[in-house]
Order: structure tokens, then sequence, then C-alpha cells
């Protein structure tokens, strides 16, 4: 067992009244698996991953619970000891990569970051290991695109060197928040497949959030329906696709737009 969450919570104070953003979460997840949390927008799915990455201010919000990586308890570090697995054995993709690159940085220094943080290396060490990520993300050129700045690339491509920077320590978790919501059915398409196969390289498990049903359909074995910060149902992919017992997760079925063929995962439906 490599991720085992028990009931986490997270309540934030609004004008002295608490609102409960994350209600009982929990959920295990084997080294190497794929699992997707579904939900509509404010379902708490993205808070969860904030969550488990340490990216929740402590002293604003109450979060409780557990969330053991093999055996330690995230939520019960401090900072300085959550900060040598951030990055090194937990790494996050966030939805829209233009607000989280630095529009004042080369693309090869930015994938580089993480290493400069956890490992003592050499510059022609980090560049390597930079282009090393940046080939297994699927970024043509990795050499011309390592002297290059982010309003040079596409939105497909700026999402791949977040990919590359998340992958540069080699995690054994990567948590994915949205990472393909902006982009077009295409590009969308090349970016599961970019995942799955460094799923099969590294072994790297993936836990990726997404309000897209058929992207989660196309890409995970579980998933987890998440509704007002609550879990709904969980279960085998398929299962709970064509047999889904509760009736949030028949309607999220029921109002996805027309099915679309997703690469690797046939038609959405």
């Amino acid at each position: 067992m490599m991720l085992d969450v028990r009931g986490l919570s997270v309540v934030f104070t609004d004008r002295g009244e608490p609102f409960t953003a994350v209600d009982n979460f929990s959920l295990r997840m084997d080294r190497g698996e794929i699992v997707g949390i579904v939900g509509e927008s404010g379902s708490g799915k993205s808070m969860t991953a904030h969550a488990l990455m340490g990216l929740i201010r402590r002293s604003e919000v109450a979060v409780s619970g557990q969330a053991l990586f093999e055996g330690a308890d995230l939520l019960a570090l401090s900072r300085e000891e959550l900060r040598r697995y951030q990055g090194r054995d937990l790494s996050i993709i966030f939805q829209e990569p233009m607000t989280s690159l630095n529009p004042t940085m080369r693309i090869g220094r930015q994938v580089e970051e993480s290493l400069r943080i956890h490992e003592r290396l050499s510059a022609g060490e980090r560049r390597a290991r930079a282009l090393e990520a940046m080939a297994l993300a699927g970024l043509p050129d990795p050499e011309g695109l390592y002297r290059q700045w982010p309003h040079q690339l596409s939105g497909g491509m700026r999402q791949r060197v977040m990919i590359a920077a998340a992958l540069v320590l080699r995690p054994r978790l990567l948590i994915a928040d949205e990472p393909t919501t902006a982009l077009d059915v295409t590009i969308q398409a090349q970016i599961l497949d970019t995942l799955r196969d460094i799923n099969r390289k590294e072994g790297t498990a993936i836990l990726f959030i997404s309000h897209d049903l058929g992207v989660v359909k196309a890409l995970c074995r579980r998933v987890v329906v998440m509704k007002q910060g609550k879990i709904v149902e969980s279960g085998p992919v398929d299962e709970v696709f064509r047999h889904p017992k509760e009736d949030y997760t028949k309607l999220l079925i029921a109002s996805r737009p027309g099915r679309k063929k997703l690469k690797g995962g046939g038609t959405d439906g």
C-alpha cells in the first residue's frame, strides 16, 4: 500500500461560520495504480489534492484525518519535513501551466528547479536529467526547447513542460489536477497517452482529478465520485460507468456531452 488516506477533512471558517470543503475522504492506492477523482466544480476534488500536497495554509484552515504515504502521515508533518516529500516523492501538475510557469525563466531552468532544491548535482548533470524528463514527457527536441521561454510554446507544450518538471525527480505519486481541461481534444488525448506511458515505464502512481468523466474513463482503473466534499460512490471505472448506484453518478454520466473518441479508450460512453 503506497497511499492510505483516512477520514481527511478540510474546514474553512468564513465570517465566523465553518464551511466543510472536504468531508471524511478516504482512499487507498497501490504502487503504480491510476485512480481518478471526478465531480462538479466545488465538489472538493482539487481541495483534496492540495491537502495531500500540503498546499493549504493550516493557520487558516482546519485539516484533519490521516494521509499515510508509505507509512508517513503527510498531514502530521511539519512544513520542513513535508518539503522533503514534495517534488521528490509527490508531485502535482496544475490545470493552467501559463500561470504555474515563470514567464521570466527559460524552460530548462524551470524543469531543473526541483533538482536544485533536492539534489547536489553539477550544472551538466541537472541539464541531462532535465532533458531526460522532457523526453519522457513527450516534448519534441528537448535540446531546442531547453533555451526557450514559456510564451514561445503552445498550451499543450507548456503542459508537457509542467509534466517534465513534475517528473524530473521521478516521484512515486503524481497528482494531476485537471491537467487537460484547457486543451483541445487532440492534445488532450496526447497528454493522456503521455501519462499512460509514464505509468507504464516508470511505475508512477497517478491520482487524476477531473470533471470530465470521459477522460477519467480513458485513463483510470478506479474512480471516486465526489459531491459537496463527500465521496458518494467509488469502484472500478467500468463498473461505476456501466452500473452506477447513486443518483448523482447517474446524473453526471447522463449530462456528459456527446461521446468523443479518446485515444486508447474507445468512445467515452
